[in-house]
């Protein structure tokens, strides 16, 4: 597993360890610059872009991001912290979130805010982002 890691990092500049608990589906669109912090939940189905972090965080949010089921990070987007992102979020890109979001919703900005609480025009009937 180490191995596998390291060819990750060095060939295509992305670092997701083997312990991050990952659902089903997972889908990478550009696999360049992401990171993903090993103590991390990320649920089924979720679309990941290139450049974003689930990252932990020490301070006043201390812990590990939890994803929900069929989120998606746009390009640049971090997730810092002891957040939850409820299922069929979009964060929008370069997006800062530290603090929950819920589900259905669209966040962006630094910080993130909830742009609109209607999510369902982005995604398709099988539950897949558009």
């Amino acid at each position: 597993m180490i191995l596998i890691n390291k060819i990750q990092s060095q060939i295509l500049s992305i670092y997701i360890p083997y312990n991050a608990k990952i659902g089903k589906g997972l889908d990478i669109k550009h696999p360049i610059g992401i990171v993903i912090n090993g103590a991390a939940n990320i649920g089924d189905n979720c679309t990941i872009f290139q450049n974003v972090t689930i990252g932990r965080n020490l301070g006043e949010r201390k812990g590990n991001a939890t994803l929900e089921h069929h989120v998606v990070l746009c390009a640049g987007a971090c997730v810092i912290g002891n957040v939850h992102i409820g299922h069929h979020t979009i964060i929008g890109a370069n997006a800062v979130v530290t603090k929950d979001i819920p589900a259905n919703c669209v966040a962006a900005g630094v910080p993130a805010k909830i742009i609109t609480t209607d999510s369902s025009v982005i995604f398709n009937k099988e539950n897949r982002y558009l």
